[in-house]
């Protein structure tokens, strides 16, 4: 086998840690509110941001499939800082939702196309099994970064509030694009198979991307072992879409705007520790994911509900960190069961998911936001998250360490 590209290690981690050094993550929900917006108008923001997702996540993965990965990373990231750009320019409902509609745009190019593009140039030099530690660390650098920009929020607020911060958020998606651009290619264009007339080229990459379209679908629904990761991963990520409204929890309890990034912080703390160890817990059985799940829904939820807010976002932090931990072995496990040749389909097959189980959140927070509080909702979706935990205790697959590497039923 081939040793793996000089640097690649380097870059993959580089690219992944921009995604998430956006300043604007930590405050853009009090920035809506702070426009005028309700809980509810909020919420239906963050509706229209996972039912783009929900339209785009399955063919955006079958057309990784299908050409350059690196292209359509590259695509992500200028669709993102538009996205951002559109809130700075339009601070409005109509230029939130903007704004919104394009980031969902951005994360359904980038969303299974990254993960595959990680496995299959692992894979392809015999490193497969390295994969749980590098997403690991890329998650846990991506967290660092969104740290670092958590914190350096909250002086650009002192300077030039949210518009300074909106756009040093367009600059690091600049700076993303930048670095999308030297990753590796792992999928051929047709260009790279030789030379065809442009009609022909069209008509066979059409033929090509809905196969790999019907391939991955097929895989995702009908293969037991992997429909069983499929829904314990949607599960996972999709119920966490709660840290949406950690800021405006901070709000609750009365928090200035301008501590609430420290607050946010803390919680990033939480996901760098928890996503630095996935590869030393990739190999968890069944019993420790339903016990991790089951302490991130406690902790979160006891630490919404706590009247000291720095006590609470600490437990909050701690739970946050054993979810994130929980979040990159199932994507592990599921890019290992995976075995068919459409692979970014098949993840994003499960980011549809994902996206089916985060529209409900959204939708639950948007319909009963005048019956409770914030911090009452994230607490109560501790409860869903405790059924999580059972089903993964009781069906989630076990490591291709134990031999059942390539399950089937």
């Amino acid at each position: 086998m081939r040793e793996l590209p000089r640097g690649f290690t380097a870059r993959v981690l580089a690219y992944r840690s921009t995604h998430d050094l956006i300043p604007l993550y930590s405050v853009y929900a009090l920035l809506f509110t702070d426009s005028g917006l309700s809980v509810a108008q909020v919420s239906s923001l963050f509706v229209i941001w996972s039912v783009t997702g929900f339209v785009l996540e399955v063919p955006s993965g079958a057309w990784a499939d299908t050409i350059d990965r690196r292209r359509l990373l590259v695509l992500a990231a200028l669709v993102h800082a538009l996205g951002f750009a559109s809130w700075v320019l339009w601070p409005t409902y109509p230029g939130f939702a903007l704004g919104f509609v394009l980031w969902g745009v951005a994360g359904s190019l980038m969303s299974g196309t990254f993960e595959s593009l990680l496995y299959d140039e692992l894979d392809a030099h015999g490193e497969a099994h390295r994969y749980a530690r590098i997403a690991g660390w890329s998650h846990a650098t991506a967290m660092t970064a969104n740290l670092v920009a958590s914190v350096s929020a909250a002086p650009l607020m002192r300077l030039g509030g949210y518009e300074l911060v909106g756009w040093a958020s367009v600059g690091v998606c600049l700076v993303e694009l930048l670095l999308a651009a030297t990753l590796p290619v792992t999928t051929a264009h047709p260009s790279q198979r030789g030379q065809h007339h442009a009609v022909e080229e069209t008509v066979e990459e059409t033929v090509r991307y809905l196969a790999m379209l019907r391939t991955g679908v097929r895989e995702a629904a009908r293969v037991p072992v992997v429909r069983r990761v499929v829904l314990i991963y949607a599960f996972v990520i999709g119920a966490s879409a709660y840290d949406e409204y950690f800021p405006l929890v901070a709000a609750d309890h009365g928090v200035a705007a301008a501590t609430v990034p420290w607050l946010i912080g803390l919680t990033v703390l939480g996901q760098v520790a928890g996503t630095a160890l996935a590869g030393r817990t990739a190999g968890m059985s069944a019993p420790t994911m339903g016990l991790v799940l089951l302490g991130a829904a406690v902790l979160i939820s006891a630490g919404a509900l706590a009247d000291r807010p720095w006590l609470g976002f600490a437990g909050i932090a701690a739970g946050y960190g054993l979810l994130n931990n929980a979040m990159v072995v199932s994507e592990a496990r599921l890019q290992d069961v995976i075995t068919g040749p459409a692979r970014a389909t098949v993840t994003s097959t499960a980011g549809l998911a994902t996206e089916v189980v985060a529209l409900t959140v959204y939708v639950g927070f948007a319909a009963t936001g005048d019956l409770a509080s914030v911090s009452g909702q994230v607490a109560a979706l501790g409860v869903p998250m405790l059924l999580v935990a059972l089903l993964a205790a009781r069906t989630f697959p076990p490591s291709p360490a134990s031999g059942n590497r390539r399950e089937t039923g």
